[in-house]
């Protein structure tokens, strides 16, 4: 059976350069300030460096009851069995990252149109991300800004058992406007890791205005 996992409304995201922490010490912190689903993103690490990290932050995860999902890498999901993999528009294609995974893990799929949105309901995945929905910087070339109301489209035209998630630009101020408008979770990077002291506390504060 597919998993279809039930989301929490916040969806963490590590980034080791916006940090300067580990993965592992990233997972700890999200997980004092509550966060139960994590995504590894790392873009800079050769695959040896993010294996290690990624093993490393998952031994955390699963002593903390954190779900962890490794951006973009199936094999390493795969290597390490962590919950599943979140894979975009140019990564391996969600149909193969599930025939390589298995339909026991999670396999999430971003997209940025109401085309790619549309496409990915047939495809076998767990979820479906959507946006940039807020002007972001974490990316260095992000896809236009789709905003409220298009994130309020991709909800109608998604099956209501495939959850919806808001990317891109979620602060603390305007998270609760895209769960408004049809998201079932919002995934947070910067507003959480940018200030590496602060992310536990950053963590609570967001939970608590969702």
């Amino acid at each position: 059976m597919i998993v279809r996992t039930q989301l929490p409304k916040l969806y963490a995201i590590t980034d080791a350069r916006l940090s300067g922490l580990s993965h592992a010490e990233q997972v700890a912190r999200l997980a004092d300030g509550g966060a139960r689903l994590v995504q590894l993103r790392e873009k800079h690490a050769s695959p040896r460096e993010f294996y290690r990290e990624a093993e490393a932050a998952l031994r955390v995860a699963r002593a903390r009851g954190v779900t962890l999902v490794v951006n973009d890498r199936a094999d390493i999901a795969l290597a390490l069995r962590a919950d599943g993999v979140h894979v975009g528009q140019d990564d391996l294609p969600p149909a193969a990252a599930r025939a390589l995974l298995g339909e026991g893990f999670i396999v999430g799929y971003s997209t940025h149109s109401l085309a790619q949105l549309e496409a990915a309901a047939r495809l076998p995945v767990s979820y479906v991300a959507f946006g940039p929905v807020f002007p972001t910087r974490t990316k260095e070339s992000p896809d236009p800004v789709v905003g409220l109301s298009l994130l309020a489209q991709a909800r109608a035209a998604l099956p209501p058992s495939v959850p919806l998630v808001a990317i891109g630009g979620v602060t603390r101020g305007n998270a609760r406007s895209a769960l408004d408008a049809g998201a079932d979770s919002v995934a947070v990077v910067s507003a959480l890791v940018s200030a590496p002291e602060e992310i536990a506390r950053r963590a609570r504060e967001l939970l608590l205005g969702l």
